[in-house]
């Protein structure tokens, strides 16, 4: 296996550019998931690695080898694709020989390639079958072995799960992350799920406009965001963000909006209380908002209005509205809670978030 390394990557097409000035080092058999939303730059970052598209400046190693100018078959790496791209006529196990017959293998290596992936995958019942006769999670099982047989330094993975089902991408996820520490393999992942970037990767790339906004490992990028950005696109439901102005005295600072006054937590007052007197924007995960107790510190006490109860069965979800602002909360499934019913929140105060509104910069 290798490191993969790129070096002020970028991509431009005619005017418009969809990858500016990416750095970075993907450790020797690290999974690494690229995320973001639509058009950020992570499936073209991804095709350049494999050498499927043209690079506009920058530079790209894998291993030692500097291979911006090779082409696909000489880089070493093979790709699962989000559509399977099996090819209809040919059975599973032929699906699965194919890039090693043309790589002129000998056939008793190719069938032990092809018979030590099937049954790595669980799919060793399915060699004689055509793609037309699996399911998709089948389909993207032999598109996933074809990639294993290849024996190569890194995996590409573009999406490979969104056209299944919800309970099945679930397995997947498990299957593809038991197959690497099985395999020790170094491999990069594209995915617009930041569910599935969370579980996946030893590594998270967030991605927006062709631009790396934070690289760190799963925890990291959830609880110390870089930008509001990072903050709203990591987590589910999303962060709640409300602009307030900060208020008070460096004893007694707090930060305040219509129907919300929150004391700045002892270990942020340093780098708030700089902008006394401004706007800065405070963010709040459901997670750390729940119905509040006789005890709780009025100091991290809101009130609000209930407006949607969604009970998911281990949890359940209000929708709120703190003075004007929209709040989601998440509360356990035991909160007997009513629609238009007026109830009082607290907040844990070890895990305000706080963001210069101008620049959208977490403040540190």
């Amino acid at each position: 296996m290798a490191q993969v390394v790129l070096k002020d990557l970028s991509k431009k097409f005619d005017e418009v550019v969809a990858v500016r000035d990416v750095n970075l080092t993907i450790k020797d058999q690290e999974f690494i998931v690229l995320v973001g939303p639509s058009g950020c730059g992570k499936s073209t970052t991804l095709r350049m690695v494999a050498g499927l598209e043209e690079i506009t400046a920058g530079e790209i190693y894998i291993g030692e080898r500097l291979v911006n100018d090779l082409p696909p078959k000489d880089r070493d790496i093979a790709m699962v694709f989000q559509n399977y791209a099996l090819y209809p006529h040919m059975t599973v196990y032929d699906n699965m020989a194919f890039g090693l017959k043309m790589r002129k293998f000998p056939k008793a290596e190719i069938e032990k390639r092809v018979r030590e992936a099937a049954q790595m995958l669980g799919i060793q019942e399915l060699l004689a079958r055509k793609p037309r006769q699996l399911s998709g999670g089948q389909r993207q099982r032999v598109a996933v072995g074809r990639a294993i047989v290849r024996h190569p330094q890194v995996f590409l993975f573009d999406e490979p799960l969104s056209n299944l089902d919800a309970k099945l991408r679930v397995q997947m996820r498990v299957e593809l992350k038991r197959l690497h520490e099985r395999l020790e393999t170094t491999a990069i992942y594209v995915t617009h799920d930041q569910v599935e970037a969370m579980t996946l990767g030893d590594r998270v790339v967030v991605m927006k406009d062709g631009l790396v906004h934070q690289v760190g490992d799963p925890l990291t990028v959830y609880s110390k965001p870089r930008n509001r950005f990072v903050a709203g696109f990591i987590g589910s439901p999303a962060m709640n963000f409300v602009d307030c102005t900060v208020v008070g005295s460096d004893g007694d600072l707090a930060v305040e909006a219509a129907g919300l006054h929150i004391a700045v937590p002892p270990a942020q007052r340093a780098s708030v209380e700089r902008y006394r007197g401004m706007t800065v924007t405070l963010g709040i995960r459901p997670e750390d908002i729940r119905e509040a107790m006789p005890d709780d510190s009025k100091s991290y006490r809101v009130d609000a209005l209930v407006e949607v109860v969604e009970p998911l069965g281990n949890e359940i979800l209000l929708d709120l509205k703190v003075g004007h602002q929209a709040v989601v909360a998440r509360v356990p499934p035991t909160s007997r809670v009513r629609l238009h019913e007026q109830i009082a929140l607290a907040v844990n105060a070890e895990r305000l978030h706080f963001f210069d509104t101008r620049t959208e910069q977490a403040i540190e």
